[in-house]
């Protein structure tokens, strides 16, 4: 077999998390590096096996290779207001550039071939370039064939088959398909992947059809992004979160993953490596919020669909009424496991798929859950009688196990505690479902539901309030700071500007703050059962911007939140953390933290008038 091409720019031939654009057909996505190979794609869906897994393993996982044949600078964004992704090659000899998408359709036949569309244009001068496609199926573990028929190279593995048209001619090289070729200015070639089978045969993709395709794909995304209410300050960095949301939605059912990837490193070399294609309840008040906000009615109400429809939210569970998570498809089973073939991004084992927290006890998803029906409620379509009956089976459950141990929001491995932020949430769907029955005149205990709501709150401010830090704490009788607490008054359980929340501010500003970027907790503090360290968590510096907007520092919010647009990726995408060095850690991009990006440019744009 020939040498593999090299076209990686990081550290043992992975390209940094962070330099990767991603483009998708609201069924499942791929990463596409900055050196223009797509190193992450999973197939026909988010939680699929992958069928390119560079990002995990550069050697075994897989990968889309394209890019000039000559040594190039490279420069991405996105095609304005759109999920189309351009990589640019910079040569002595001239321009090049790549244009990637997937075309969004309806159509049951056409979306089921998920169909790649990498189009490679010469803008200036004249430019070689080369190209590897090298699929491993089953996260590297499945064998495949290739073989050429009719000038299709046909991809096939025992669950999945593959077919690559393109319009310059490529050969097979072992498992893979490689060619290479010289484009002129203004001249250009077209190459298609399309997942083939049953009633989806292989289908050429000729000029002008990938223009007309690309057409569209750039109207669909613009009349999309057109119905957006927001005006504010941060129009781009809010619509980029916007379209990246929309993204990371499976339009089937309307769930959102968390992040479209797996077991990329929270710490590189350690183990909190974790499998986010799911989709978390925890999301939901996020994610009706912002979606609202922003006016996107329909991915609100498609969302609220799924919850209230594939979630069964009747108290019938052994255990709960709720999991934590859910498949895509609305399925409760997500077993965990290793898969030991695969090194792990840039060496950072194990890499798992599946996700055994789905098992875990978390109670503040009843607060998320409760609260996000309440804002749709309102803002959206009102709940019908059935769902306001399920309701309040939810409330009349945290009103008997509320005061629970749990595993907390931070999923932590190790061992129950009585988290302060599961209380907090309980509380929340207590109180918005006393607001909701207020306010619509409908049916509920109200005398319980109160009694139950005040009990929990003299337990917050009785036992999670730490007179040695002068500030409220991670869990009761301990004085572990948890940057969790700053939801209290976003979700109005306290006054912002209430003493004991503003000595709080000022306790996690000196003890879990590092230049606007805020850490969950201190695992030597608050031991978690994993071993290592994490860089600081994304959506709690949000959090911060907005909880200082809140308490009326309006002005060190906006330096706050202009210093984490600056930990941004170059097209503006947030994995989950970032690390002592700038560097983006963790899942990417994630969804959590887009949603609380809106939500704190939404406020402090209302706050800066």
């Amino acid at each position: 077999m020939a040498e593999a091409f090299d076209h990686t720019a990081g550290t043992n031939g992975y390209v940094p998390i962070a330099d990767h654009g991603m483009i998708g057909d609201l069924r499942t996505i791929a990463l596409v590096g900055s050196n223009g190979t797509i190193d992450w794609y999973c197939c026909p869906s988010f939680d699929s096996p992958s069928v390119f897994a560079a990002i995990l393993d550069a050697g075994r996982g897989g990968a889309f290779e394209l890019a000039a044949g000559t040594p190039a600078k490279t420069k991405q964004f996105y095609f304005p207001d759109t999920n189309v992704l351009i990589t640019r090659f910079y040569t002595d000899d001239g321009v090049g550039e790549i244009q990637d998408f997937m075309p969004v359709t309806g159509e049951a036949g056409e979306a089921d071939r998920h169909r790649l569309i990498r189009r490679i244009l010469c803008v200036r001068g004249s430019l070689p370039f080369r190209a590897r496609v090298a699929p491993r199926f089953g996260y590297g573990a499945t064998p495949h064939t290739v073989r050429m028929r009719d000038g299709v190279a046909l991809f096939e593995s025992a669950d999945l088959s593959l077919a690559l048209t393109s319009t310059v001619p490529v050969k097979c090289d072992g498992q893979d398909v490689r060619t290479e070729f010289t484009l002129t200015e203004g001249e250009s070639e077209v190459f298609a992947l399309d997942r083939v089978g049953g009633e989806v045969p292989p289908r050429g993709c000729p000029h002008a059809e990938a223009e007309e395709e690309f057409t569209a794909t750039v109207a669909y995304w613009r009349r999309w992004l057109s119905a957006s209410r927001y005006r504010g300050r941060w129009r781009e960095m809010v619509h980029r979160s916007a379209l990246t949301l929309k993204l990371l939605t499976y339009a089937p059912t309307g769930a959102m993953v968390a992040a479209p990837t797996t077991s990329l490193p929270e710490q590189l070399g350690g183990e909190r490596n974790w499998d986010y294609r799911y989709l978390w309840v925890r999301d939901a008040a996020f994610c009706v919020y912002a979606l609202l906000r922003l006016g996107f009615t329909g991915e609100a109400a498609a969302f609220m669909d799924f919850l209230t429809k594939r979630v069964t939210l009747g108290a019938d569970a052994p255990s709960a009424p709720l999991q934590i998570m859910y498949g895509i498809d609305g399925r409760t089973e997500l077993p965990e496991r290793e898969l030991p073939h695969l090194e792990g991004y840039e060496g950072s084992a194990p890499v798992r798929i599946g996700n055994a927290a789905s098992d875990q006890l978390q109670l503040d998803i009843y607060g998320a859950l409760i609260d996000s029906i309440y804002l749709y409620d309102k803002w959206g379509q009102p709940i019908s009688s059935e769902e306001w009956d399920e309701v309040c089976g939810l409330v009349d459950w945290v009103c008997e196990h509320w005061d629970q141990p749990d595993e907390g929001i931070w999923e932590t491995r190790g061992g129950r505690k009585s988290f302060l932020y599961s209380r907090l949430m309980c509380w929340v769907a207590i109180e918005r479902a006393m607001r909701t029955a207020h306010r619509r005149g409908l049916p509920a205990d109200l005398p319980r539901w109160r009694r139950s709501r005040d009990a929990i709150y003299r337990r917050i401010m009785q036992r999670c309030w730490s007179s040695k830090r002068q500030a409220f704490v991670q869990h009761e009788d301990d004085d572990v700071l948890d940057a969790a607490v700053l939801m209290m008054p976003l979700v109005k359980f306290i006054s912002p500007t209430d003493p004991k929340w503003l000595s709080t501010l000022d306790a996690l500003t000196e003890g879990l703050v590092s230049d606007s970027l805020v850490y969950r907790y201190d695992p030597e503090a608050s031991p978690d059962g994993l071993r290592g360290q994490e860089g600081t968590f994304s959506i709690c510096s949000f959090w911060y911007v907005e909880a200082l907007v809140r308490a009326g520092r309006v002005e060190e919010a906006r330096l706050a939140f202009e210093k984490m647009l600056t930990y941004a990726n170059h097209l503006g995408l947030y994995a989950e953390e970032i690390s002592r060095s700038g560097d983006q850690q963790g899942n990417f991009p994630q969804a959590f933290t887009h949603l609380s990006l809106i939500s704190a440019a939404f406020n402090l744009d209302r706050a800066l008038g």
